[in-house]
This record gives structure tokens, sequence and C-alpha cells, in this order.
């Protein structure tokens, strides 16, 4: 059996300090310089009353490249446009959203991300 490579990272998301803001909580880990955030909307929860006072911004300027894990997300653009994210969806959202989540259970999504992050930042 080969032993561990040096290089290997591994963390627990339940064992990561969590980030709650609102209804939004989020635990990072930070592997090689890729960040993997596992994300919970609670039931209720919006980006724009749960987070739009500490970013600073109209709308979330970050862009998401996540899994859902559980439940749904929905997801309004600047422009108006929408759509719904459910388990098993891969999105990938640009700058300039708003997103709450959908129906009665908490939704969950993981992001990966490379570079600084901008609600650390802030703080």
């Amino acid at each position: 059996m080969a032993g561990y490579h040096p290089a290997m990272q591994r963390a627990r998301f339940a064992d990561l300090p969590s980030d709650v803001h609102g209804l939004i909580s989020k635990r990072t880990a930070e592997l090689n310089g890729v960040a993997v955030t596992q994300v919970t909307f609670a039931r209720g929860a919006r980006w724009s009353a749960d987070l739009k006072e500490y970013a600073g911004t109209d709308l979330c300027e970050l862009p998401h490249v996540a899994v859902v894990t559980d439940g749904a997300l929905a997801v309004r653009m600047a422009d108006g446009s929408e759509e719904v994210f459910s388990a098993g969806d891969v999105m990938l959202l640009p700058p300039g959203h708003d997103a709450w989540s959908v129906g009665d259970q908490d939704c969950t999504f993981v992001e990966f991300s490379k570079g600084n992050d901008y609600y650390a930042d802030q703080s």
C-alpha cells in the first residue's frame, strides 16, 4: 500500500469554524491556494437581506463555481433573469446577482475559487 504523498491535502468542513451572517453561513478550507467553501443558506435566507450590508454592494459581486448538494437556490441577475439551482446541479454565477433559498429546507452548496476572498478582505 502506498504511503501519504506530502502534496495531498485534506480538510473536513465539520472541523472548520463557521462564518455566519444572518441566515447564511460558510466554512472554508484553503488547499494549496484553492478555497473550497461550504455555503448554507438556511430556510428563508437571502443574500440581499443577510450579506448585502456586510459586503457593502447592492448585489453579490463575486463569481461562483459551485455544486449544490442540498435544497435549492434561486438566483436573480441584475438584468432580472432568474434561475433555480437544485441539489446535483453545478452552477456558475457571474458577478451582479442576488440569491435566496427556495422552499422549506436549507440550501447548501460547495464552491471552488482561487485567489483572494472578497469577504475575508472586509474584516
